[in-house]
């Protein structure tokens, strides 16, 4: 097992106010501590999901786990290729190189938690997402930064027969 001693020695606080959210409904991402805040430890934000809505596709992280907590709502989790159902107060933590991905279960809505450690820069990732859905850029650049985000996009059988 290593050790990995995360770079930074001061807390850090991010105020709600001044957090940037990225996207509107149906999909909201908050950005709130990314890698280079926490030395390395993690990045974080808080997803806000419409009603049945997809938070993200199938995909991995060679490098980081994942951990979805659930604020509020109901969500279904991708994990290899089983589908868990996370209810309000659930947490679900995905190994680094197992498939995952996520999305408000039908008719309902999901505000969750979303920590990846050790942390990557994934800020930019998520106005990337937004310059793609305001037509700025092609979904295939995602292809282009698939490494530098660590996020590899795959194909489920498991999700597209649940989604």
């Amino acid at each position: 097992m290593s050790l990995f001693v995360p770079g930074f020695d001061e807390t850090v606080v991010v105020r709600d106010a001044d957090a940037e959210v990225v996207g509107a409904d149906p999909v909201a991402v908050k950005l709130l501590a990314d890698s280079s805040a926490t030395g390395g430890a993690l990045s974080t934000v808080r997803v806000t999901l419409g009603e049945g809505a997809d938070g993200a596709r199938p995909h991995l992280h060679r490098n980081s786990a994942e951990m979805f907590f659930l604020l509020d709502g109901a969500l279904d989790v991708l994990s290899g290729d089983d589908v868990v159902t996370a209810g309000r107060g659930d947490l679900v933590v995905v190994p680094p190189g197992r498939p995952h991905a996520f999305a408000a279960v039908p008719g309902s809505t999901a505000d969750l938690l979303i920590v990846i450690t050790p942390g990557v820069e994934r800020f930019e990732y998520f106005r990337h997402l937004r310059r793609i859905r305001l037509g700025e850029a092609g979904p295939e650049s995602l292809l282009e930064v698939q490494d530098l985000y660590d996020n590899h996009f795959l194909r489920s059988p498991a999700w597209d027969a649940r989604r």
